[in-house]
């Protein structure tokens, strides 16, 4: 029988109850919520099915040694003390990420430069070959964190950060992060239930997203790496059965997904985003401005989209947004809409009134994630 030990999952600000939610039903014990973090219990097939399967989660950490530590010397002596051989061989690369908040210590750089030599060492003094660094595609990833004079040394099991799905071959200008994606569309009550748009979908993320959470497939089934298979105890066996696990609980889609977008090259992009993702029955993306349309599906619409912010497309604001506004209300009925802004200044101009308003963070934008109900019918007769 595995034993568990604790793990620390890394997210986005303000996502921390999303992805403990998360955690729980997937069946983490011990979930206790931090700053754009949480820390949960769970063995070694837990720790596959997390990167697998989390939505919101960025890396997934395992501590695996903590101490105290008031100079550069004690991290060196600590640092050597951790038997590295056990945990893999010298023929994988290896980078050291270092996070510091002390007055004892002020520069991370050096840090992770001193841990190395630790590493190294420990390995030269084992008659071992030295193992190569590699800061952009190491196989093994050690992260260091310091806390005034608390330091805690993990292994970073998921390489490259979640949000790295595997399926996005093309990007356009201002894509939108996986991991937001999904956040917003959980953070919407997204559940597969209705027909789902994204009236501007550039490269196709929130429909990509949207199509997974309806069926319940793994967020990272199209990854292929994970730092954990470089790990000396790593169990093929028990990570084949976690991922037949995890696809054998997925399920059918009645409803339709569609996307909208005026540029060709946006729409070309999408789609094959969309072909990478195996989601091709279940999307339809076409090119059209969503100022000249109208609701295409009868019954219930969902939408989420994230338009452009004025940031890193140059558009009109008042124009841009009014334009918004209008073609929701008339051409948009029984519609729970959805949008990100970083613009704050921008949703003035929508001349809609907002029943939810969230902030989030886009990057390090602060944003809002706020949505407008369109009734069939007047607002009155709906109540």
């Amino acid at each position: 029988m595995q034993t568990n030990y604790k793990l620390l999952a890394k997210t986005l600000h303000g996502f921390e109850p999303l992805l403990a939610k998360e955690l729980r039903n997937l069946g983490a014990s011990k979930v206790t919520e931090g700053v754009r973090n949480v820390s949960f219990e769970g063995d070694t097939g837990f720790l596959y099915k997390a990167n697998l399967c989390l939505r919101t989660a960025i890396k997934v950490l395992k501590p695996i040694q903590s101490f105290k530590v008031f100079n550069e010397d004690q991290l060196y002596k600590h640092i050597y003390a951790i038997d590295w051989t056990q945990i893999f061989d010298s023929d994988k690369t290896f980078a050291i990420n270092a996070t510091v908040n002390s007055n004892s210590f002020s520069n991370s750089l050096f840090i992770a430069l001193k841990a190395k030599d630790a590493v190294v060492d420990r390995f030269r003094n084992e008659r071992l070959d030295r193992p190569n660094v590699d800061t952009k595609g190491a196989q093994i990833r050690i992260n260091i964190h310091i806390q005034d004079n608390d330091c805690t040394v993990s292994l970073d099991s998921s390489g490259r950060s979640l949000h790295q799905r595997g399926y996005k071959k093309s990007t356009n200008i201002a894509p939108i992060n996986e991991v937001l994606a999904a956040g917003l569309l959980l953070l919407s009550s997204w559940d597969g239930k209705t027909n789902l748009m994204d009236p501007m979908c550039g490269s196709g993320t929130i429909l990509i997203e949207a199509a997974m959470i309806a069926c319940n497939i793994p967020a990272n089934i199209n990854r292929t790496d994970f730092c954990f298979k470089h790990w000396n105890d790593f169990d093929e066996g028990l990570f084949s059965k976690i991922v037949d696990a995890s696809l054998n609980k997925t399920r059918e889609f009645h409803h339709k997904i569609i996307g909208y977008d005026k540029a060709p090259s946006a729409v070309r992009k999408a789609q094959e985003n969309v072909t990478a993702a195996n989601l091709d029955d279940y999307i339809t993306i076409e090119r059209k401005d969503f100022f000249k349309t109208e609701k295409p599906l009868q019954g219930p619409l969902h939408m989420v989209f994230n338009p452009p912010y004025g940031e890193r497309l140059s558009i009109d604001i008042p124009e841009f947004y009014g334009r918004l506004g209008t073609t929701l209300k008339h051409g948009y009925p029984g519609t729970n809409a959805w949008l990100i802004t970083s613009n704050l200044d921008a949703l003035k101009h929508v001349g809609l009134k907002t029943s939810r308003k969230i902030k989030v963070y886009n990057g390090k934008l602060e944003s809002r994630f706020v949505k407008y109900e369109m009734y069939e019918g007047s607002r009155k007769n709906k109540k």
